[in-house]
């Protein structure tokens, strides 16, 4: 393996995939954290699955984590993962790097990368100056019920999705240029309107220039052209999605640590997560806003303590931080002049973090304005929706500020997040 993957957090990974002949269409379905409030999504995910090898038995869709019969669902998973070891149903890309080419709902491709990360070079911790950060707040209560579903675990597979810099376009676009040389190793349509799926290997060559071209991304003179910022630590992988499970598994990881004599932890499996990088600066990824609906409360009563916790807001559209909302008594907007904060996430989530501790109620990250409005407009729902954030401002903020607000910003529709296909052993 090239030497230079050692200073950079992540290197080639032995990836596996599933055997041809394996029903593509019916192995990958869309990341566990999607579609929490519509559970016949997941229904119907599970009636197109059937029978046949799938992704589906071997993942928890967070929509189950709080079922009763939780411990149940996990140990079906690690028994499905278990079966599927040991029937052969996967191949081993030993050290490799997938280059992979998404067709999202709307037309538009979108490259990326899947590879191993260290996690000893990541840190959610807000502040941090690993090489791999957060580009949120991470809750710290979600983690230990996403342990409970990777501790035991034989396999993993990623909807972790990390973004590098590139406004010069020396990592990815290289690759994408030369794919028409490279192997395929799978090309196929996603179910659930997922659009299209291909895959290719990198070469041994692919892998060394890539590593050259990282390398020169997270140099000091990369990190002052493009932040003026000299002699600080450098920043190469943001997370775009997926930061609470990259920090169950680091959680994992450091737990294991404490077991295990420290002359071994090189060798851990679990020291590593599979991911898929892009570039921040590619054309087809889009950032989306994340909207809030909160649910069992009284929407007229939570409206009047948004006016009280921010003395200055008022209905209607003004200057300031504008945030729309749906009731059963119709819409509205609320704005706040002067905001405290830089975004309009911020403003409502420091309102509803607030509010919910003292009266109850529970909130739901929603992609999509449709859904928010649909689920908001139900009797005694409440659905906020809320402005994008310009994705230019992501890497500057978090290295000048720490982390956004939890929740701020999603790559793209629900449809159109990170399909489980590729999975790595991690015992």
């Amino acid at each position: 393996m090239n030497k230079k993957f050692e200073a950079l957090g992540m290197r080639p990974a032995d990836i596996l995939l599933p055997k041809q002949g394996t029903d593509m269409g019916k192995w990958a379905v869309v990341a566990c954290d999607q579609f929490t409030s519509q559970p016949e999504y997941w229904d119907e995910v599970n009636r197109i699955a059937g029978d046949t090898p799938s992704t589906l038995r071997l993942i928890l869709p967070e929509s189950k984590l709080n079922d009763a019969n939780v411990d149940e669902h996990i140990a079906n998973i690690n028994k499905s993962m278990e079966e599927y070891l040991s029937k052969d149903i996967f191949t081993t890309l030993g050290a490799s790097i997938i280059y992979i080419e998404r067709t999202q709902s709307d037309g538009t491709v979108r490259p990326g990368l899947v590879a191993a990360v260290d996690l000893e070079k990541y840190d959610y911790t807000p502040g941090s100056g690993s090489l791999i950060r957060a580009t949120e707040g991470t809750v710290l209560e979600r983690i230990p019920p996403r342990v409970r579903v990777r501790k035991d675990a034989p396999i993993e597979l990623p909807h972790i999705m990390l973004l590098i810099d590139d406004p010069q376009k020396i990592c990815v676009e290289p690759i994408t240029a030369a794919k028409e040389q490279m192997e395929v190793l799978y090309d196929f349509d996603l179910m659930m309107k997922g659009g299209h799926l291909k895959g290719w290997k990198l070469s041994e060559a692919q892998v060394d220039e890539l590593a050259a071209a990282l390398s020169r991304l997270s140099s000091d003179a990369a990190m002052e052209e493009k932040y003026g910022l000299g002699g600080v630590a450098p920043l190469l992988f943001a997370v775009g999605d997926g930061n609470h499970s990259l920090a169950t598994a680091k959680t994992c990881y450091e737990n294991l640590k404490k077991v295990t004599p420290e002359e071994q932890w090189a060798d851990l499996p679990a020291r590593y997560a599979l991911v898929e990088i892009e570039n921040l600066h590619d054309d087809a990824l889009k950032f989306e806003a994340i909207h809030r609906v909160v649910f069992n409360v009284d929407p007229e009563k939570l409206i009047a303590a948004f006016k009280e916790f921010y003395p200055n807001a008022h209905e209607g559209q003004g200057v300031g931080h504008t945030i729309a909302y749906t009731w059963a008594g119709g819409t509205g907007h609320l704005t706040v002049p002067n905001p405290r904060v830089q975004l309009a996430v911020g403003t409502l989530q420091n309102f509803l973090d607030a509010y919910l501790k003292e009266n109850g109620g529970e909130v739901d990250y929603i992609h999509g304005e449709a859904v928010t409005d649909e689920l908001g407009r139900k009797p005694g729902n409440i659905g906020f929706k809320l402005p994008a954030m310009g994705k230019d401002q992501l890497f500057k903020t978090v290295i000048a500020d720490g982390v956004l607000p939890r929740k701020t910003f999603s790559m793209g529709h629900a449809e159109d997040k990170r399909y489980y296909v590729e999975g790595r052993k991690i015992k």
